[in-house]
C-alpha cells in the first residue's frame, strides 16, 4: 500500500502537469485570490469550456503562489495555474493554449481513468513482491527476491508512464480542437512548449521518451507546427480588450511577487505605460514607500475612472500603512463598480470593521453576508461576520458565523457544538436555524467517517 501511495503521489504531479496579495484571500496552503486575476482567467476559459461540452461555472480554477512553469487539474473539475505561468506569458493565447489542454483532460475524463490505472499497477507490484518473495525463499537467496519485486514495481511504473503520454497526447489533440473552435490561434500553445524547451536546455535537462510522463516537446511542437499549417485561425488577431487585461495582470503579479530591484527591471521608470506603472505602484506599496506608491495608482485612476481594481489597490495600500479612515473612500467606490464581485465587497467590510466605528458595522454585515452567499469559501468573510455579529450582540448568527468556519477549516467537533448553539439560539425554521441543521448533519457525518 505504501508502494500505491507513492504512485498516487508521484502521478498526481507528472500527469497533470504539476499568499495572498490583493490578491485577497486564500484558498489553502500555497493559493491566492484576486478578483481582477480570477476574472480575466475566467475571459479566457469560458469559451474553451463551453466548447469542451463543460459547465464553465462548475469548474473551479485555482491560482498557485508557485514560480514554476505549470498548469494542471486534479480533484475532478478543478484547475491549477501557477503564478509562474502567468508571469512568463506575454500574450493571452499562450495561457489559453494551457487551458484547453488542462480542459481536455477534464473533459476526457483522465482523472477518473488514472485512478484505474493506478490501482492496476498497485496490483502488478504486489503481485510482483509476492512471486519475488517465493522466488527468494526457493533459491535462500534474498537477492533473487528482490530482482523479482524490483522487476514487477518497474514493469508496473513503465505502464503508468505509457499511460500518461497517451492521455497528454490526447489532451493536446483535444486543445487544438478547441482552440480552432472557438477562434483561437494555436500559436499560443506554440510558444508555451517553445518556452518549456527552452528550460530543459537552460537547466542541462534530457527528455527520455520512455521515462516521461509527458511526450517529448519536441514532438509536440512538431504536432502544433502541422495543426497550425492547415488551421484557418493560424493568424487569428489577439482581441484588444483581452491583451489590455493580460498585461495588466502580469504587471500585479510581477509587482506583488517579484522583488521590486526585479519590478524595475521589467518595468523601469522610463516606461511610463499603464501596466508599468501598476507594477512600479505595487512594488514601492510593497516596500512600505507610499509617496511614490500613491501617485502612481491616483494617476491610473485618473484615466481610468471606472476600473475598480485600481480604487481596491489604493484602498489596499491605505488600510495596511493605518490609514483606516482613508481608506473606506476608494474602497467604497470599488464596491459600487463592482457589487457582484464577493472579494471585493469582503475587502470593503474588513476597512468598515477596522475602523471600530460602531456607525459601520451594518454596511459591514451587509457587504460579508453578500459576499458569503456569493463565495461561501471566502474563510475570512466567515471570521469577519463573527466579529461583526458579536459587536451587534447577535448571538445566534455569531455561533452560526463560528459553526461555517469550522466546518470549512476541518474543526469538525467545534462546528457541530457551535451549529447546536445556534439551532438553540435562532428562531425556528428561520433560515439561519436550518442551515445549523445542515452544518450539524454535516459534521456528523464527517465524524463518522473518520
Amino acid at each position: 500500500m505504501r508502494l500505491f501511495a507513492r504512485f498516487v503521489v508521484l502521478f498526481s504531479a507528472l500527469f497533470f502537469g504539476t499568499v495572498p496579495i490583493a490578491l485577497g484571500q486564500d484558498r489553502g496552503p500555497g493559493l491566492i485570490r484576486d478578483a481582477e486575476i480570477e476574472n480575466i482567467i475566467r475571459d479566457y476559459s469560458t469559451p474553451i469550456f463551453n466548447t469542451a461540452g463543460l459547465d464553465a461555472s462548475a469548474v473551479e480554477i485555482n491560482l498557485v503562489n508557485d514560480p514554476r512553469l505549470n498548469a494542471f487539474v486534479a480533484g475532478g473539475q478543478r484547475m491549477f495555474i501557477n503564478t509562474g505561468l502567468l508571469m512568463r506569458a506575454t500574450k493571452p493565447e499562450e495561457v489559453i493554449g494551457v487551458i484547453a489542454h488542462e480542459t481536455g483532460h477534464i473533459a476526457g475524463g483522465h482523472l477518473a481513468r488514472l485512478q484505474e490505472e493506478l490501482r492496476n499497477a498497485e496490483t502488478k507490484s504486489i503481485i510482483a513482491m509476492i512471486l519475488g518473495t517465493a522466488a527468494g525463499l526457493a533459491a535462500g537467496d534474498g537477492r533473487v527476491a528482490a530482482g523479482v519485486i524490483g522487476g514487477g514495481t518497474q514493469a508496473a511504473f513503465a505502464d503508468l508512464l505509457k499511460y500518461s503520454r497517451t492521455q497528454e497526447s490526447s489532451a493536446d489533440a483535444a486543445a487544438l480542437k478547441y482552440l480552432d473552435q472557438t477562434g483561437t490561434s494555436s500559436k499560443g500553445l506554440l510558444d508555451f512548449f517553445e518556452i518549456l524547451q527552452r528550460e530543459v536546455r537552460v537547466t542541462g535537462g534530457r527528455e527520455h521518451p520512455y521515462m516521461s510522463s509527458h511526450p517529448l516537446t519536441n514532438d509536440r511542437i512538431a504536432s502544433v507546427q502541422a495543426h497550425l499549417a492547415l488551421s484557418r485561425f493560424a493568424n487569428a488577431p489577439t482581441p484588444p480588450d483581452l491583451a489590455r487585461k493580460h498585461d495588466y495582470m502580469r504587471a500585479k503579479l510581477i509587482g506583488f511577487l517579484e522583488p521590486i530591484d526585479n519590478v524595475l527591471k521589467v518595468y523601469p521608470p522610463s516606461d511610463t505605460s499603464g501596466p508599468a506603472r501598476y507594477a512600479r505602484s505595487i512594488a514601492y506599496y510593497q516596500r512600505a514607500d507610499l509617496e511614490k506608491a500613491l501617485p502612481l495608482v491616483d494617476g491610473l485612476i485618473a484615466e481610468q475612472p471606472d476600473n475598480p481594481y485600481f480604487y481596491e489597490l489604493k484602498g489596499q495600500m491605505l488600510l495596511e500603512n493605518g490609514r483606516v479612515p482613508e481608506s473606506l473612500a476608494p474602497y467604497q467606490r470599488m464596491a459600487e463598480l463592482a457589487p457582484s464581485e464577493p472579494l471585493l465587497r469582503m475587502a470593503l467590510a474588513k476597512a468598515q470593521v477596522e475602523t471600530g466605528d460602531p456607525q459601520y458595522l451594518e454596511s459591514a454585515l451587509s457587504n460579508l453576508l453578500a459576499a458569503s452567499r456569493s463565495d461561501p469559501s471566502l474563510l475570512e468573510a466567515w471570521r469577519l461576520l463573527t466579529i461583526v455579529h458579536g459587536r451587534l450582540g447577535n448571538n445566534g448568527e455569531l455561533a452560526l458565523s463560528q459553526a461555517e468556519f469550522n466546518l470549512r477549516t476541518g474543526d469538525t467537533k467545534a462546528a457541530a457544538a457551535l451549529a447546536k448553539r445556534a439551532t438553540d439560539l435562532l428562531p425556528t425554521g428561520s433560515p439561519g436555524w436550518l442551515r445549523a441543521q445542515d452544518i450539524t448533519g454535516e459534521a456528523e457525518r464527517r465524524l463518522k467517517d473518520k
